[in-house]
């Protein structure tokens, strides 16, 4: 025989018929399903099918193997239910399952049929079913809003997107009027309530639409799928899809609402797209990106944001990867002049997009001209209007003295160089003047006639221009590369203080601890964050001196999450570009606030879970503790005072005796749990002297005793006590009702074995041990012991609630000491008290 196991059975396939309507003839069309194919010998069973007492649905079912329903009771109404048992043990390769959304009588074995439908397709059976648009949970409230009338039975979608087909059933909503008036849906008695409410034309018409455009999504996304498992990029005109790009500017609003005209007059989707440039240099604010997320919000499209350094090329791929058929962008904001340079997006988009049909949207802000440094840069625009003047100066006495070593074509180039030299300082003006003036003294100076301003040859003149133009270009890339550098270096500067704020809240900065990072950064005199509750401004946190408590009092406001979170500055005034930096971290401090609250909220939650528990655990274990001492006592008093019986002495004395021992079972009790409160809610107080421990010891047997010269005679039998004249610096009443404790638990849990007590000294501590040689403890019980309420095993929680332990250790710890369990050689557990000697040792 093969050790390989049996591979697990397939899972079924699901097909689903979805109505439009109510009476459209979903379960109809099912079942000519199952008659085709048990015609083509098929193994098909009608597991559940509701034919409503439609006469040509049940004619449908005749000729069918039905597996008999399951027939419920509930609140004295009979109910057919699925059988899916039965369908389990007949194993049809096909079984017919009707009104996925059905909930099922309470105490089925699931609350919804679509629940056993899927136990059906794991036990790999094939599953036709029916459901009407109505009943899809995302559709339920749209439908309610329509018709009025709330669906109580709903399916999860993601159930029926599963299904392998969806076939829907469709029918005009005359047609199925008609039906209804023929009695093919309801009896004739229920036709007029039914065309009066649900059944109206308006309300057939929408299902009807919202059943197709549900479907049609469906199918959109299947082919999406297979678009991307075959590789496609090529555009298919299945559906009208248009994408509008937007870059953030002031032009966008304009664009979006055009591209939603367009959209609806197609009956199409819209996505909006911002393509982000890969280098960061050109950025669009967040608060304008903002208001365009808004728009397209209200508008029902989505924003997509892509990084791209191509922006043709990004966009395209981007509409083409959506399927998109329409693509709507805003004409240039370039100059004529740039244009001519340079074809500009909108123009290669329109080279580049094949079948998707390009829409340039005029708008007011397309004949912006960018604006250039004429004068310079104006950090450098003096240097560079000197240069202007001095270099072409310097570099015509320099050539008169070279005069004769050096020809005309040596003096053109170091004029060239001196125009080269201004042009770097930026500016176009500059640029020109030098330009001008290097090709006039050139023309004064060093070509004939001399010392004229005529220009006898053509390419004198050709020189000049040439100067003027490399004059020209040169400045405006100077400008342009100053531009970028400047941009660059803000960005860097900005993503620096980013990563500075952020670095700080992954290191598990608190607010306070940002706070003072922003007013040490920005040079500030004081920083506060205020959270705005129904125009009360309430302040989280503050750093500095005359923190601003509003943002009157303050020099810098920045706010978030839509006014809820204010960050007030006081000192210096801040640039635009700090601005966005501080918003940036204004939602980290919020995000930190709320974060805080958070943490707060969840720790009183836990708080009160964890006194929930306890509280729990303490009915469980203390009813037990308390019932079994209640019932002795009750057992024995009820017995002295019956009359139907006559006790001798010694049964008299011993139920009184039961009576005795039960009484200070419930002492003991009570009087750890009142001890284990105290240790709780840190009230004790322990006032420290030097105390015997023999002394402490024999009290705290007495204590056990109750008093009984007997039980105590009995215990000293049973314990062993070698402390000698041992002194401790300890509170005598908390040591003795720890030392009680552990003798009690010792004594319950050794039953059988006797109890020693030892004391010695090591290193100033005194070392005082409790050794029993009962079942002891796993290592991994130690712990568990000093639980309250602890569950290490049977044997460890009999006869109390398990608070004798933990009283213990509390009032040990609360002395400066320490109690720790350790096993006993040849079996058994000790417990080790740590005690210091004298007041001057303690850590307190």
């Amino acid at each position: 025989m093969s050790d390989i196991p049996d591979p697990p059975p397939r899972r079924g396939r699901l097909r689903i018929y979805l109505g439009a309507a109510p009476g459209a003839g979903k379960t109809y069309a099912m079942l000519g399903e199952a008659h085709r194919r048990i015609a083509r010998a098929g193994d098909v069973v009608v597991a559940i099918v509701d034919t409503h007492g439609r006469i040509r649905t049940e004619e449908q079912v005749t000729g069918l193997e039905v597996v008999p329903p399951r027939r419920w009771r509930y609140r004295g109404v009979e109910f057919d239910e699925l059988d899916l048992d039965a369908v389990l043990a007949r194993r049809p390769a096909v079984a017919l399952v009707d009104e996925l959304a059905h909930t099922n009588v309470p105490g089925s074995r699931n609350e919804k049929r679509w629940q056993d439908v899927e136990e059906l397709l794991d036990a790999g059976i094939d599953v036709l079913s029916t459901v009407n648009i109505q009943h899809l949970e995302s559709l339920n409230d749209v439908v309610e809003q329509i018709t009025g009338v709330v669906q109580r039975e709903t399916v999860p979608d993601t159930v029926v997107r599963r299904a392998e087909q969806i076939e829907l059933v469709d029918i005009t909503p005359q047609a199925l009027l008609r039906r209804l008036a023929h009695g093919n849906v309801y009896a004739q008695d229920k036709v007029d309530a039914a065309l009066r409410s649900y059944f109206r034309e308006g309300n057939l018409t929408a299902l009807r639409e919202i059943a197709l455009l549900w479907l049609a999504d469906q199918v959109d996304v299947a082919l999406a799928k297979y678009r991307g498992e075959h590789a496609i990029t090529d555009t298919w005109e299945t559906r009208e899809r248009v994408v509008v790009a937007v870059t953030g500017g002031p032009e966008s609003e304009t664009l979006i609402r055009r591209a939603s005209r367009i959209a609806a007059k197609a009956s199409a989707e819209l996505s909006v797209v911002n393509i982000v440039r890969g280098d960061g240099l050109a950025r669009v604010s967040e608060r304008r990106m903002g208001k365009v997320r808004q728009l397209a919000a209200s508008l029902g499209a989505g924003v997509h944001q892509v990084v791209g350094d191509e922006v043709p090329s990004t966009l395209l791929a981007f509409a083409r990867e959506v399927n998109a058929t329409q693509l709507v962008i805003g004409t240039s904001r370039r100059s004529r002049w740039a244009r001519i340079l340079d074809e500009g997006i909108g123009a290669a988009v329109v080279r580049e997009s094949g079948k998707i049909d390009v829409h340039t949207v005029t708008h007011e802000h397309a004949v912006r001209a960018p604006r250039i440094a004429f004068f310079g840069r104006r950090e450098r625009r003096l240097q560079a209007w000197i240069a202007a003047f001095v270099i072409p100066t310097v570099a015509t006495a320099l050539m008169v003295l070279l005069d004769r070593t050096i020809g005309v074509a040596g003096q053109e180039a170091l004029f060239f160089v001196a125009v080269l030299a201004v042009a770097l300082f930026g500016g176009i003006g500059p640029a020109i003047v030098a330009a001008l003036l290097s090709g006039l003294l050139l023309n004064f100076y060093f070509t004939e006639p001399l010392h004229s301003l005529t220009i006898a040859a053509p390419e004198n003149f050709v020189t000049t221009v040439v100067l003027l133009v490399v004059a020209v270009a040169v400045a405006a890339l100077v400008d342009v590369a100053g531009a970028r550098a400047r941009e660059a270096r803000f960005v860097s500067q900005e993503a620096e203080l980013l990563a500075l704020f952020a670095g700080a809240v992954l290191r598990g900065a608190d607010v306070h601890a940002l706070l003072v990072k922003v007013r040490e950064t920005y040079g500030q005199k004081g920083v506060a964050v205020l959270r705005v509750e129904d125009g009360t401004h309430l302040v989280v946190d503050s750093a500095g001196v005359d923190a601003p408590t509003s943002p009157d009092t303050a020099d810098t406001v920045c706010e978030v999450d839509e006014g809820r979170y204010v960050l007030l500055l006081s000192g210096r005034q801040l640039r635009p570009r700090d601005r966005r930096i501080l918003t940036a971290v204004t939602g980290q401090i919020a995000g930190l606030v709320r974060q805080r609250e958070l943490a707060a909220e969840a720790a009183r939650a836990s708080a009160l879970a964890e006194t929930d528990r306890l509280r729990r655990l303490l009915l469980s274990a203390v009813s037990h503790d308390l019932r079994t001492p209640l019932a002795a006592v009750k057992a024995s008093v009820s017995s002295l005072r019956s009359t139907d019986i006559e006790f001798s002495a010694d049964d008299t004395s011993e139920l009184l005796a039961t009576i005795e021992e039960s009484t200070d079972q419930l002492t003991l009790l009570v009087t750890n749990l009142l001890d284990s409160s105290r240790l709780a809610s840190g009230v004790v107080a322990p006032s420290f002297d030097v105390v015997y421990l023999d002394e402490v010891v024999h009290r705290a047997i007495l204590t056990l005793a109750s008093g009984s010269t007997d039980i105590v005679l009995a215990l000293r039998k049973r314990i062993e006590v070698d402390v000698d004249d041992t002194t401790v610096c300890a509170d005598e009443t908390l040591l003795e009702r720890a030392l009680a404790n552990l003798i009690d638990n010792a004594l319950r849990y050794a039953p059988d074995s006797p109890v020693r007590i030892d004391a010695t000294i090591a290193d100033d501590r005194n070392i005082l041990t409790v050794v029993d040689r009962g079942p002891g403890l796993r290592l991994d019980e130690h712990n568990d012991a000093f639980t309250v309420f602890p569950r290490v095993g049977d044997h460890r929680t009999t006869g109390s609630a398990g608070l004798g332990l933990t009283v213990a250790r509390g009032f040990i710890e609360v002395m400066g000491g320490t109690l720790t369990p350790t096993d006993t050689p040849g079996g058994g557990t000790t417990m080790v008290i740590d005690l210091p000697t004298a007041p001057a040792k303690m850590d307190r």
